[in-house]
């Protein structure tokens, strides 16, 4: 061990060094038979694991990024206590969360592992529910949405839902059902926007594909197999600055269709002629990648859903490692706040005896293109998972105004990214509503209801926070600008339940690189765990109609 830290640190560390550093936001890359003894640590409760926030083996070598404030040069012998102890902050699982999750689909398959780790049972839509008080569940819809919930001991036909809604998707450039392209020598990728990108972002990155392929095999079954290639296969290359003078000046505007496509490689290396590309949908050293990673025939591939990622792993930054740079932020964030709030509110044998409602989350698709899918908010999943746990507790038949009692009793925590303020464009925040990284989730505010909070509802969600000391901060878009919007409006208007819009505040929101603040991370978590066990209590003290 000793020498190979020493022979690593001599490579990798400048000579002046006599106990160099790795920092989080570095790439470690290391020979395969070492990247695969490390890939074991990784995946082991071994000392070294303890050091590591992501890792891959992919041809030839290992990449790994390491926990912020860790000397690789002292892995000989386990910390004397965690980077971030496990119950003060949940930043280091966000992280891991986040470089798991490179689609909806692998966002939910990693939710859904979580949940069932923590005890919960898997539902099918298509079955009947046998539910029990005290008893937790999930279900999933086309593997990119997923809800889960925890039945409280007391809880009765007719009570309340306690809900916190994100989303899975993000903007991101998805392959062409043909996406096979090939021009000047090169190998081209064809993709199609999904989303309201800063697609400029996405130009001289790192890039891979993720997704979901649909295999027909050989013995003639059907299979539905997740796929991520970790290393960097594509690029989108800028054009020089000696072929564009203009670009510095008149600003960079690419077209959309005919500048943002990928290369993947060149039809020298890729032994393709010119004029003869023998596919009709995808090109072969793309469906060869594939193959390998799913460990299939390319004949095997009957169909493919796959989006273009960027490689580069989520990790900590700044000065003072306060920042999280990563892809996805909006709002794999806020999902997984979601999810560890009711993970953790759920999980010991008392949480649940005194509860009267049913605690929820519910992580929805397609936000970002407006949600009309049936894996989307503007679907009816909440309603009918509302409708079918009421129905089970109420017996064979539901009684008059059931469902629309519980209804109202309910809430729905609306949980996106904010917009914090922007230092270097300051002027586009409303002079009193800046939020800021590290003081607190934004209550989200807009008098055309681009959001749904209403005083009654933001009055409630900040007394929740009062509770335990919580900050929060307001937010309302310039007049003279327009306002985003997100499933709030959605889910408030079609099922008609009480809605506050809030988030995490954020920068470069739709970036392929985001920043948001770790404080507001374990506020946010901590605040999602004060409303599932506190709103009732709070709630009940308010009477509006009536």
């Amino acid at each position: 061990m000793g020498s190979f830290a020493a022979a690593t640190l001599l490579s990798s560390s400048p000579s002046s060094s006599p106990s160099p550093h790795f920092f989080s936001s570095s790439f470690i890359l290391f020979h395969r038979p070492l990247a695969r003894w490390l890939a074991s640590c990784f995946s082991s409760s071994s000392p070294v694991r303890s050091y590591l926030s992501s890792c891959f083996v992919g041809r030839g070598r290992g990449h790994f990024c390491v926990l912020p404030g860790r000397a690789f040069n002292h892995l000989h012998s386990a910390p004397e206590e965690p980077v971030v102890p496990a119950d003060a902050s949940i930043v280091s699982d966000l992280l891991a969360f986040l470089n798991e999750s490179w689609t909806p689909f692998h966002a939910t398959a990693e939710a859904k592992q979580l949940l069932l780790a923590a005890g919960f049972q898997l539902l099918r839509e298509e079955d009947e529910w046998k539910l029990i008080p005290g008893g937790r569940y999930f279900f999933t819809r086309n593997m990119s949405t997923i809800v889960a919930f925890a039945v409280g001991q007391k809880y009765q036909p007719g009570n309340g839902f306690h809900v916190i809604a994100a989303h899975t998707d993000s903007p991101c450039p998805k392959l062409k059902p043909v996406s096979a392209i090939s021009k000047s020598g090169f190998l081209n990728v064809g993709v199609q926007t999904y989303g309201g990108g800063l697609w400029h972002t996405w130009f001289d990155r790192d890039l891979s594909i993720a997704g979901r392929v649909l295999l027909k095999l050989t013995d003639g079954s059907l299979s539905h197999r997740l796929v991520k290639v970790m290393r960097p296969i594509m690029r989108i290359p800028t054009l020089a600055i000696h072929l564009d003078r203009s670009v510095n000046t008149d600003g960079f505007k690419p077209n959309l269709e005919s500048h943002l496509v990928p290369i993947l490689a060149t039809q020298l290396k890729s032994g393709i002629a010119t004029n003869d590309v023998p596919t009709k949908f995808h090109h072969p050293p793309l469906l060869q990648l594939l193959a390998e990673e799913l460990q299939c025939t390319v004949e095997e591939i009957a169909d493919l859903e796959l989006n273009v990622c960027d490689t580069q792993p989520s990790c900590l930054g700044g000065a003072h490692e306060e920042f999280i740079f990563s892809g996805r932020l909006d709002n794999l964030a806020s999902s997984y706040c979601a999810l560890r709030a009711l993970l953790d509110t759920s999980k010991d044998p008392g949480d649940l005896v005194d509860e009267t409602s049913v605690r929820m989350v519910a992580l929805f698709d397609n936000e970002e293109v407006g949600s009309d899918s049936a894996q989307g908010a503007g679907s009816p999943t909440m309603f009918q998972a509302i409708s079918r746990i009421s129905k089970v507790f109420s017996g064979t038949s539901l009684h008059e105004g059931l469902v629309e009692r519980s209804i109202r009793r309910s809430f729905l925590v609306s949980a996106d990214m904010a917009h914090a303020l922007h230092p270097n464009y300051s002027d586009r925040h409303e002079d009193h509503h800046q939020p800021k990284l590290h003081e607190g989730i934004v209550i989200k505010h807009n008098a055309n209801q681009r959001y749904a909070t209403t005083a009654a509802t933001a009055f409630l969600f900040k007394e929740v926070a009062k509770a335990r000391a919580i900050p929060t901060q307001n937010f309302v878009v310039r007049n003279d600008m327009g306002c985003g919007s997100t499933i709030g409006p959605i889910l408030a208007s079609g099922i008609g339940i009480r809605t506050v819009d809030c988030g995490i505040p954020q920068l470069s929101m739709h970036s392929v690189r985001e920043i948001c603040g770790t404080g507001d991370i374990d506020i946010s978590y901590n605040h999602f765990k004060a409303f599932y066990e506190l709103f009732h209590s709070i709630d009940c003290q308010l009477v509006i109609d009536g």
